[in-house]
């Protein structure tokens, strides 16, 4: 308690090194903690907020089964469960065994009945997987960065594959990278995909959203 008061004239942060991603902090601020890299917000912060957004979007009452790529300190799982109530399935697949330790420790975040956290490369789970998802959320960051495989046409291949009749796709994208991702919305599209792009969420992110009719 006397932490949390504290925080909202001084941010208290401790360090966890991450193999991935350098030094990440963890930082008390307002009596909330949120999960930063050297750069940016990863968790619980502006992140946060931005796939929140996304979500509301989406009729999760027609989505039993949802695949997040990249589960960071595990805010969309709270998203999900504590404000829009989804009871459904959540496979998360995060690479980095630090921050699955993070979500677990500081954030409460947790593999459950209905919540299945693994350590492992999203590009390898999509390129291995056969399992159909109601609703595919891509949230692939490295720090400020996003890998370049996000971009790529065999991705994307594997992402389809995994994308059930009537399902969702959530990309949440750099607005620094509008043009390579206007060029996959441009392909979804001509799969048989309808897409809405929001642009410029926290003045950083553009947010694709995709579902068939």
């Amino acid at each position: 308690m006397l932490k949390e008061l504290v925080s909202y004239i001084f941010p208290i942060t401790r360090k966890v090194r991450s193999s991935f991603s350098g030094d990440l902090e963890i930082n008390l601020i307002n009596g909330r903690k949120v999960l930063d890299s050297k750069s940016t917000n990863y968790s619980f912060g502006s992140l946060q907020r931005i796939l929140k957004y996304a979500l509301e979007q989406i009729d999760l009452n027609t989505k039993n089964e949802i695949l997040l790529l990249g589960l960071g300190g595990g805010s969309v799982v709270e998203t999900l469960r504590n404000d829009l109530i989804y009871s459904g399935s959540i496979t998360a697949i995060e690479i980095d065994r630090a921050v699955i330790t993070i979500a677990d420790k500081e954030f409460g975040i947790t593999s459950d009945e209905k919540t299945h956290i693994m350590c492992e490369d999203a590009f390898a789970y999509i390129e291995q997987t056969d399992k159909p998802f109601d609703l595919i959320i891509i949230d692939l960051f490295i720090d400020d960065r996003m890998p370049e495989q996000c971009f790529t046409t065999h991705f994307w291949k594997k992402i389809l594959k995994s994308t059930g009749k009537r399902g969702n796709i959530i990309f949440n994208t750099l607005n620094d990278r509008r043009s390579d991702t206007m060029a996959i919305l441009e392909k979804l599209e001509q799969n048989g995909m309808n897409c809405r792009m929001y642009r410029n969420l926290e003045s950083t992110n553009d947010v694709l959203i995709c579902g068939y009719a």
